[in-house]
């Protein structure tokens, strides 16, 4: 019997994520540029990437709050929060992540944001999953879009291909509640404290939004486990 190598094998990447953190979006940028790199190395590896929600935020209030006024109580006030998107910004910049962080006016509980997800990844192909994960973080950083609001998200299905109608039905449910909570309340348990949190194959984890030869020797060292 013959063994799959590790250049062929399926590659599994989970990641923990929240779609209000711009080091999220920072990441992903980078992970792609590290499985394009693995794609031209290895190109008959498969990859799977599964991403698990993480909120940064959970105790805002389901219709969200001021923007101002949640920056400010979270950095300090207006001109230390500055200095952190100043760096943000920067670094967006190397991945072609114009944020504007200035078009955003309220922040949101991203729990709907997270059910959404979930219930794309238990329904339609990877392809479809990733389009509505780079939706959410395009809409709310680059656009102002509040993701918070379930109609605005069923929109945003809806602009990724996905059926708008079967996702409002599901955000006006609780459908994916439960597996988001117990997902969530699970990173928090095994000690991740910060998103992007990557882990490949189930052996090597990764925190931070890393650059992709970071992420690529990741994803070496799990291929020699």
């Amino acid at each position: 019997m013959t063994t799959g190598s590790p250049t062929d094998a399926m590659l599994t990447v989970d990641v923990v994520s929240d779609v209000v953190c711009p080091w999220c979006y920072i990441g992903k940028r980078r992970l792609e540029a590290a499985l394009a790199t693995l794609s031209e190395r290895a190109p008959a590896r498969e990859v799977r990437v599964r991403w698990h929600p993480f909120q940064l935020n959970p105790d805002v209030p389901e219709s969200g709050i001021d923007r101002r006024e949640y920056v400010e109580r979270k950095f300090g006030g207006a001109a230390r929060a500055a200095q952190v998107y100043d760096r943000v910004r920067n670094a967006g910049l190397s991945v072609d992540i114009p944020f504007a962080f200035d078009a955003i006016k309220r922040q949101p509980n991203t729990r709907d944001a997270h059910r959404l997800i979930a219930w794309a990844q238990s329904t339609a192909a990877p392809a479809a999953v990733d389009a509505l994960v780079e939706r959410l973080f395009r809409a709310y950083f680059l656009e102002g879009r509040y993701v918070g609001d379930r109609d605005e998200l069923a929109r945003l299905a809806a602009e990724c291909g996905l059926d708008s109608i079967e996702a409002q039905a599901l955000l006006e449910s609780d459908r994916f509640g439960a597996e988001v909570r117990a997902s969530n309340e699970h990173a928090h348990a095994a000690g991740i404290d910060g998103v992007p949190f990557f882990i490949f194959d189930g052996k090597v984890a990764v925190g931070g939004a890393q650059t992709p030869d970071i992420l690529l020797d990741a994803i070496d060292a799990a291929a020699q486990r």
